[in-house]
């Protein structure tokens, strides 16, 4: 059981109290890990309050929904919880997760690692992926998944992916396009929404899409790693055939030369500062 006052108090300590944000490149917020304490063990991600407290508590649903869904379809996560804190008498949205070690970030392991075990860990991840893909029953409900480089770690040969914000889940397009710019950290973001607001919202079909968030991972890899993108492909048309045969041909499709970001993201993460670092 958490104590929420404890929690409440770290959050708006200064960071000499609190501990220093873990990764100031996050889109939604800089996430920290307190030096001591209770939360010692714990990464803490403090999100934007809204005005709206219905939109919150549904916030709040959908999160622990989305949880459950990625638990039930084998995705490994820290163990994570969701609260909406009273902070001077605004709703706040605040996850806190298991902290995962710092050298696990499965980034940093990437760039440390020789070809051939970059591959491995490809593999870790990629497996994660069609895991979620493949066990998926939905229902009809939309439902994704971001399974970025910078979102998972390798522990002990065992991928975790660490990022439920924000869930994607139950939320239509529309909704999630203007979630992006709600939640964003970056006032620059928000200010400019409501003339960027198409190019925001495409930003997430990517993750509803069962073979570009493989693409995905493996475009991020080839980024990384330009040296070995002829190997990435190469692995990555032989990983869809055996693990995700149901989309081979669509990921396969996007797999004959090494896949880039679209221009306006990266336009966007130049504009905004985003570049390069884990997204913890």
């Amino acid at each position: 059981m958490q104590d929420l006052d404890v929690l409440k108090a770290l959050i708006v300590a200064d960071h000499t109290q609190r501990g220093q944000p873990i990764s100031k490149l996050g889109y939604f917020c800089a996430p920290f890990r307190p030096s001591a304490g209770p939360f010692a063990d714990k990464v803490i991600k403090v999100y934007r309050g809204l005005s709206d407290n219905g939109a919150l508590h549904r916030l709040a649903a959908c999160h622990d929904h989305y949880v459950a869904v990625l638990q039930k379809t084998g995705v490994p996560l820290p163990e994570t919880t969701f609260h909406l804190l009273d902070l001077e008498h605004e709703l706040v949205p605040v996850i806190v997760q298991d902290a995962l070690p710092e050298a696990s970030m499965m980034r940093d392991q990437m760039l440390r690692a020789d070809s051939a075990q970059a591959v491995i860990l490809l593999e870790t991840a990629a497996n994660v992926i069609a895991d979620f893909w493949n066990n998926l029953a939905n229902d009809g409900l939309r439902v994704g998944f971001h399974p970025s480089i910078r979102n998972f770690a390798i522990v002990d040969g065992r991928a975790v992916f660490f990022d439920t914000f924000p869930p994607l889940i139950h939320y239509n397009r529309a909704e999630m396009g203007r979630m992006l710019l709600q939640f964003s950290e970056k006032r620059l973001m928000r200010l400019l929404g409501p003339f960027v607001r198409g190019t925001v919202t495409s930003i997430q079909d990517e993750w509803y899409s069962p073979p570009e968030t493989f693409v995905g991972l493996v475009g991020s890899a080839c980024r990384l790693r330009p040296e070995d993108r002829a190997l990435f492909l190469d692995w990555g048309n032989g990983f869809v055939t055996r693990q995700m045969p149901r989309w081979a041909d669509e990921a396969q499709a996007g797999l004959k030369a090494p896949p880039r970001l679209p221009g306006y993201w990266t336009a966007m993460r130049k504009l905004l500062g985003l570049q390069g670092a884990p997204n913890v």
